[in-house]
């Protein structure tokens, strides 16, 4: 899709790091941050023998592009420091196993001391005002210690709340890409749910890391035409594909039993659909004086609906995604 998408001459001369950048959300980032003109590292891990032709693939996709790849492990500090020097704005997309891993940025970035903005990895829900069930409550912690790490240190930083990536759950959610006549709902359905494509995180993400507004703050991505519950989702979906699913309701009861139940990080999903779409976490707070949304921050920049993302799906349905939270 095309967007309302362009830097100023200043921004095109930033150079920007990516942690994570062949993950997940991360692909996207690197993409946006081609896309805007910026100068784009990537930190991975080494290609091997036993790397996927995904990634390598990806690797070489990436360098035809002009993104500057440097191969190495997160605990080779002195290749951090030296990477560092060569960049003005750090944006980690590490997957959530990695994220305690995110206090060897933090050491490097002290030592280089020329960042102007880190980013470390967040993109869910907002962590420090909610309190959740215990396996997800047990995650977000360590997205929290992070947090006061990248404080204490007195690094520039920006926090992004994200909230729901939207090709992955409306892909979880539909099952657009299989034959099949019922839908999942989790509770009631009703509460509402914030569904945001991942393109649009993604150039949000590289626009607010470069954005002098945003320094030291939370940016919330909380996009309004995107605000919809699974009954309006479902709704929607049924008139554009003319189709009626019938609507298998999982209790809120049973989702709390799982999480108690199942072992983790088993019971993780479980307390993730229950946050969600049963609580409605994304919107259970007021946006405080000095908090900062996306789409206000950047009105001329024309984000994707949901109602245009299910335009898409139809067109070409997606295949199952992982993305790690």
């Amino acid at each position: 899709m095309d967007k309302e998408a362009t830097g100023s001459a200043e921004e095109t001369k930033t150079k920007t790091l990516i942690f994570g950048g062949t993950g997940y959300l991360g692909t996207y980032i690197v993409k946006a941050s081609i896309k805007l003109r910026h100068q784009t590292f990537v930190y991975a891990r080494p290609i091997t023998p036993q790397s996927s032709p995904h990634k390598i693939n990806l690797h070489h996709e990436f360098q035809s592009l002009g993104v500057t790849i440097i191969e190495g492990e997160l605990d080779e500090h002195e290749k951090i420091v030296a990477t560092l020097h060569r960049v003005d704005v750090v944006i980690s997309s590490l997957p959530f196993p990695q994220v305690p891993d995110q206090i060897h940025i933090i050491e490097a970035i002290k030592v280089a001391g020329n960042i102007k903005r880190f980013i470390p990895s967040e993109f869910g829900v907002e962590e420090d005002r909610l309190s959740f069930l215990p396996p997800f409550e047990a995650c977000l912690d360590k997205k929290r210690k992070i947090r006061r790490e990248v404080e204490a240190s007195g690094i520039p930083y920006t926090y992004i709340s994200a909230n729901c990536f939207g090709a992955y759950f409306l892909n979880y959610l539909l099952r657009p890409h299989e034959e099949h006549e019922d839908v999942i709902v989790y509770g009631s359905g009703e509460a509402k749910v914030l569904f945001n494509y991942e393109e649009d995180i993604a150039e949000y993400t590289i626009k607010v890391a470069n954005d002098p507004r945003t320094c030291n703050k939370i940016v919330i991505y909380q996009m309004p035409m995107n605000i919809l519950s699974q009954m309006e989702l479902i709704s929607l979906w049924q008139s554009k594909t003319g189709r009626s699913f019938r609507k298998i309701h999982v209790p809120e009861e049973e989702l709390v039993k799982l999480t108690e139940t199942l072992p983790f990080p088993d019971n993780v999903p479980a307390s993730i659909l229950y946050s969600i779409f049963v609580k409605g976490d994304c919107l259970n707070y007021e946006l405080r004086e000095d908090d900062l949304e996306a789409s206000c921050l950047y009105p001329d920049y024309k984000y994707t609906t949901v109602d245009q993302l299910l335009d898409v799906f139809l067109v070409d349905p997606p295949k199952p995604a992982r993305a790690t939270f």
